[in-house]
């Protein structure tokens, strides 16, 4: 028997588009359309954390409930209106006092601060009366911050199905300055934008930084030497070196997805082409040749594959080739330039830049360039980078004139826009995977 409830409709809702399902003992057809403008987020309560500091227990509520709310799935009710104002983790709760107040989904949790951080959570179906989630966590003190992301995922993956993406982080090129003359240094934060890290300090330009997926490697684009060059930073050491010694100008770098790789673009003689390098060092490899400017590469999730930009047809288009190069067919059609491709960590869509009409817009389409979809247009956007469930893509967007870029995230379903809060100006995002 398949319980009906918006839990169960949302996960699978989310999966397919629309769903049928069965409940009690009698059939019922509930459709949830998360792809148009009928999906509605789910109702869900949070009440303060049971804390011996309830200043603390707040704390790690509001990051839970910011991080539903900024998901666009979930509506956490205000805390002002629930039936109680801080929960109790060890206890049931009266469900008919929860139905009353129209809460389909409820959290309780707890928190205290020690040696350690230790929490732990339930979250209830009122209608159904049931546990759908239950789980203890512990951090170490420095990362108070962390619970509420470990929890909010957990809330995420039981309630929305596949994996969440909260205990995450983002790098990225922060940008300050006068606009003739911007400093471009490296810097990585949460998220949501908290615990703001900066990793360089300016005196070189640093762009296109990106993750490794065990997320202690950076592989970026560094000015030092007057022309760009791809270097390796480790975040654990902050020790950094120069990649590759080949061709004028090295660009556009980025991870296999066993880290033991970094595909780039090298110019060199006029025509830019891809190569490829060990992280231990080594010879690189050419995996494109001729008098076309090849760059941009991005790898499958499987490492099969590589999706890239070239001109070779004349003008910006996104094509692919098998990991070792050679053989390259193009996949897009549309009107307009094609960059950035970049493949989603669950391999079923690229998201892209494309410029037509004078606007630039981010999209995506399948693997073989079908089910072309545009996500967000504006006078100047790309960079896309996807969040590690490949539900979420962030970018950078900048609107002209004296401003500069500020990064910026919409769902797969082209809802749900959101502006991510930094320090200073921001561009070239990289979004992390799950942190271990």
């Amino acid at each position: 028997m398949t319980l009906v409830t918006r839990r169960h409709t949302l996960k699978l809702g989310l999966a397919a588009g629309a769903i049928l399902a069965a409940g009690g003992t009698a059939s019922a057809q509930v459709e949830v359309d998360v792809r148009g403008g009928n999906f509605q987020p789910l109702p869900i309560a949070v009440p303060d954390f049971a804390s011996s500091d309830p200043t603390f227990g707040r704390e790690i509520a509001d990051i839970v409930r910011n991080n539903l709310r900024r998901s666009g799935l979930f509506l956490p009710l205000d805390p002002a209106s629930l039936p109680v104002a801080v929960g109790d983790v060890n206890a049931t709760p009266d469900f008919n006092v929860w139905r009353t107040a129209n809460v389909d989904a409820l959290v309780m949790g707890g928190v205290e601060r020690g040696g350690t951080i230790s929490s732990s959570v339930r979250v209830w179906d009122t209608r159904q009366a049931a546990q759908v989630v239950g789980q203890s966590y512990n951090t170490d003190p420095n990362s108070s911050r962390r619970v509420g992301h470990i929890i909010s995922d957990a809330i995420y993956t039981a309630l929305a199905g596949g994996s969440g993406y909260f205990d995450t982080r983002v790098i990225y090129t922060a940008e300050s300055g006068p606009k003739a003359n911007r400093v471009r240094r490296l810097a990585i934060m949460d998220q949501d934008g908290a615990n703001v890290q900066y990793l360089t300090d300016g005196s070189s330009m640093a762009l296109t930084p990106r993750f490794s997926p065990n997320g202690d490697m950076v592989v970026y684009m560094n000015f030092a030497e007057g022309n760009p060059q791809v270097y390796l930073l480790q975040l654990s050491t902050g020790r950094q070196q120069r990649l590759a010694n080949v061709g004028a100008m090295t660009f556009a770098p980025r991870f296999s997805p066993d880290g033991g790789t970094v595909v780039f673009s090298v110019e060199q003689s006029g025509a830019t082409n891809i190569y490829s390098v060990g992280t231990g060092g080594g010879s690189p490899a050419q995996l494109t040749s001729g008098a076309a400017i090849d760059t941009g590469p991005s790898f499958s999730p499987d490492g099969s594959r590589i999706v890239f930009e070239s001109d070779r047809g004349g003008s910006p288009q996104i094509y692919m080739m098998g990991a070792g190069g050679g053989n390259a067919q193009r996949i897009s059609f549309g009107q307009g330039s094609y960059s950035t491709p970049v493949w989603s960590p669950t391999g079923d869509m690229i998201a892209f830049t494309r410029q037509s009409g004078g606007q630039f817009n981010i999209g995506v389409m399948n693997p073989d360039g079908s089910n072309e979809r545009m996500l967000y247009s504006s006078f100047h956007a790309e960079g896309p980078t996807w969040a590690p469930n490949g539900r979420v893509i962030m970018f950078f967007q900048d609107p002209g004139g004296n401003d500069g870029p500020k990064l910026m995230s919409v769902d797969i379903w082209g809802r749900n826009l959101l502006t991510i809060p930094t320090e200073s100006y921001a561009s070239d995002p990289a979004w992390s995977g799950l942190r271990a």
